[in-house]
């Protein structure tokens, strides 16, 4: 079996909606997203001949995954009332709404399910929220 991985990092702030702690106020991380993905055989053919996929493409991928996230306020769907919201949306800050609560464990399943979408052999996503913490989601 082959392994490749890759990271990508943004930052972004959020809080977790009916948390007894600090992080049920909105704060910020830089998240970092390594992503590991696998296969058995390697290309014959062609320019990529010897590889698993182009590491290019590969890290390309998850880089703009990790942008769509970046420098925003994510939040979880229904935990802001609409008075803030749209006060936070005339003042022009970038919102990105969720279906699920932001936590490293989510987002990490959330990014496997997004890369595994576009044909990535996806078997590993590691989502650091600071440097001793991450959560993995994964076989």
């Amino acid at each position: 079996m082959y392994y490749l991985k890759t990271s990508a990092c943004f930052d972004s702030a959020h809080f977790l909606h009916g948390y007894e702690g600090k992080c049920a106020n909105i704060h910020g991380h830089h998240w970092v997203v390594e992503v590991n993905i696998s296969g058995e055989k390697l290309q014959v053919g062609g320019t990529k001949r010897g590889m698993l996929i182009d590491f290019g493409d590969f890290k390309q991928t998850v880089k703009e995954l990790a942008e769509s996230y970046d420098h925003a306020l994510i939040y979880e769907k229904n935990t802001l009332k609409p008075a803030t919201l749209s006060a936070l949306k005339d003042e022009g800050f970038a919102l990105i709404e969720t279906d699920f609560r932001p936590t490293a464990e989510n987002f990490a399943r959330r990014i496997y399910a997004d890369l595994f979408k576009k044909g990535l052999p996806v078997c590993k996503v590691t989502v650091y929220e600071s440097p001793e913490n991450c959560a993995e989601y994964g076989e």
